[in-house]
């Protein structure tokens, strides 16, 4: 895709996202097969519910057919959520992955493994999970330590509220 097109397709898209109260993470073209794929990530603090998604869709839809920013080939639309997998990049990926367990590769080489507590404007604060049955440590990251990061999966974490029940 264009740097025009996609310039063109944020700027035509991002007050119909913000309006949802949503932030327009990404727009996303590639080829499938004969057809092209349009995909655009939405997400927000709270995350972004299947219906949300339907809603948003039909009104883009709606919006490309009105204009002519996508041409006259055909193409297929998608509008969804970021995957729990997704780098983290923008501040607000940071805050929204408070709590999270995150792979941080260092700008200084290495990786480092641990729970996001607090996030300011500078950095965050850590919580490192101890190893075989030593405890916790704390630790603070500047931004500018992060080369990468990205949440890792847990599927035996407890939620918040049954930790506090």
């Amino acid at each position: 895709m264009s740097t025009t097109q996609s310039d063109r397709l944020r700027g035509l898209l991002e007050p119909l996202v913000a309006a949802k109260g949503l932030d327009l993470e990404d727009i996303e073209m590639s080829k499938a097969g004969k057809r092209r794929m349009l995909r655009i990530i939405v997400d927000s603090d709270e995350g972004v519910e299947l219906d949300a998604c339907a809603e948003l869709s039909r009104e883009v839809s709606d919006t490309l057919d009105e204009s002519d920013v996508m041409g006259e080939d055909e193409y297929v639309l998608e509008v969804s959520s970021p995957g729990a997998d997704r780098p983290l990049t923008e501040h607000r990926h940071y805050v929204r992955a408070i709590g999270r367990l995150v792979k941080f590769q260092l700008a200084e080489g290495g990786e480092l493994i641990a729970r996001i507590l607090e996030v300011d404007d500078e950095g965050m604060d850590l919580e490192v999970p101890g190893v075989k049955g030593r405890k916790a440590t704390a630790r603070r990251i500047a931004f500018s330590d992060i080369a990468k990061a990205r949440v890792e999966i847990e599927f035996n974490r407890k939620d918040k509220k049954e930790e506090e029940a």
